[in-house]
């Protein structure tokens, strides 16, 4: 059977390049420009997609000390990290749960489980991801849906303000970790998996 990929994001231009590199592999993409943190949006542009796999991706980190945090940096990470992701997997899952199959992959972080300076709201935010995958794994795995959770550690993307980083993941480490997490049987859940690299920065 031939899938299709719904691909959403903000930018048009990243999203326009992400379809052209699936179609050139032989798949299908259709883009899909839109803010997650508005509520109207995602319902309007998400709710009729009957998704077999939903992967919530969106996420923005400001690690800095609680008192230089503003209130504007805390409202976009909590919107973007976390409410989003209510509003996403609340207009996919009905499909999922009334065709009795699916599987919702979360990628959340090491920081979900952990503490650090910097990290008041960031890491707040990704331990409220892990008590909102596993309440919802709870939830559906009766009605045929699975829901994952992928952890990884430092991942070298534009995400980090240190950017790149030979010690650190690739994106391609995080994908493959969730490819095995879909990979498994039909009766078979990997609920959480957490990625770290092999080779620690080094200390100065």
């Amino acid at each position: 059977m031939d899938y299709e990929i719904v691909a959403v994001a903000r930018s048009g231009d990243d999203l326009e390049s992400l379809a052209r590199e699936i179609q050139s592999r032989g798949g299908a993409c259709r883009p899909c420009v839109l803010d997650i943190t508005k509520p109207d949006a995602v319902g309007a542009e998400l709710s009729g997609v009957d998704a077999q796999v939903l992967v919530n991706n969106a996420g923005v980190g400001m690690l800095k000390p609680f008192l230089e945090l503003t209130r504007a940096e805390w409202t976009q990470m909590v919107d973007v990290n976390f409410n989003a992701m209510f509003d996403v997997t609340r207009a996919v899952l009905p499909a999922m749960i009334a065709r009795k199959s699916g599987h919702v992959v979360v990628i959340g972080s090491i920081s979900g489980r952990s503490a650090f300076a910097g990290g008041t709201c960031y890491a707040a935010t990704k331990h409220a991801v892990m008590g909102f995958t596993e309440c919802l794994m709870l939830e559906v795995r009766e009605s045929g849906v699975k829901v994952s959770v992928v952890n990884p550690g430092s991942v070298a993307t534009s995400f980090s303000s240190g950017g790149g980083g030979d010690w650190k993941l690739s994106a391609d480490d995080v994908a493959d970790a969730v490819a095995y997490t879909l990979a498994t049987p039909p009766t078979v859940l990997v609920h959480r998996v957490e990625v770290r690299t092999l080779n620690a920065p080094k200390k100065r």
